[in-house]
């Protein structure tokens, strides 16, 4: 009787071992098998395009100096006045031309420095601001500016702080979205040729933000935008 249970022990003891090594072979069979479907590629894809742009704004500052308050106000309004006619004789139109209240300093005021020997007791500051999507007829007034200049009008450094705007990036996004993410894929392709695999789905996928920016400091009035997506693939043999 003893040696009856002794041996349907041993039976049953041998079959948890034999039924453990089954359990562990399959496990260990799935995981190297989980292990090859995770092998992946993480690519990135560019896009990158050129645009004019659509709205320029154009300060033109210039300089006023005088001993009469009252005449450096005439003079200042005579020679706005004298700035937007030009403009508006360029092609630009009066609704895209504003003019700010003058800065005037009256050096006798200061509460500091030595005024003995300036010339002019009051100067003055005026700025005649463009804002337009005439993007090339600002251009050209840009550069008959030295017109007002042997009219008496001396500008200033600010006058070349021009900006320029692109705003359509939203009409853009989609077809360049599509040209980063099929760029992207080119050299996943590339890389599953080159290691002997085949590309599968996409695992992850993320936009990066989109940049905008001057082509160069000779031509701000042309924009370059640009955009990386990051797509990882998975891999299979």
């Amino acid at each position: 009787m003893k040696e009856h249970s002794r041996t349907s022990a041993a039976i049953i003891g041998a079959s948890i071992i034999i039924g453990l090594s089954a359990l562990g072979l399959i496990s260990g069979n799935a995981a190297l098998k989980y292990k090859s479907f995770e092998r992946t590629v993480t690519v990135k894809g560019l896009s990158e395009r050129e645009y004019p742009a659509d709205i320029v704004i154009w300060p033109v500052q210039f300089s006023e100096a005088g001993n009469d308050a009252a005449q450096l106000y005439v003079s200042i309004e005579e020679k706005s006045r004298m700035i937007k006619s030009f403009l508006i004789d360029k092609g630009l139109s009066a609704d895209e031309i504003s003019i700010s209240p003058p800065s005037i300093v009256d050096k006798s005021a200061r509460e500091y420095g030595d005024t003995s020997t300036a010339l002019f007791r009051y100067t003055s500051t005026q700025t005649v601001t463009v804002y337009s999507d005439k993007i090339e007829v600002a251009r050209e007034a840009m550069n008959s500016l030295s017109e007002l200049g042997r009219r008496g009008i001396v500008f200033t450094g600010s006058s070349y702080q021009t900006e320029y705007i692109f705003n359509r990036l939203n009409m853009v996004k989609p077809e360049m979205i599509e040209e980063a993410t099929a760029n992207a894929r080119m050299s996943a392709v590339k890389f599953a040729e080159d290691s002997n695999s085949k590309l599968g789905k996409i695992k992850t996928a993320s936009q990066g933000q989109f940049s905008i920016y001057s082509r160069d400091k000779n031509n701000p009035h042309i924009k370059k935008v640009r955009v990386v997506s990051t797509v990882e693939y998975y891999l299979s043999d």
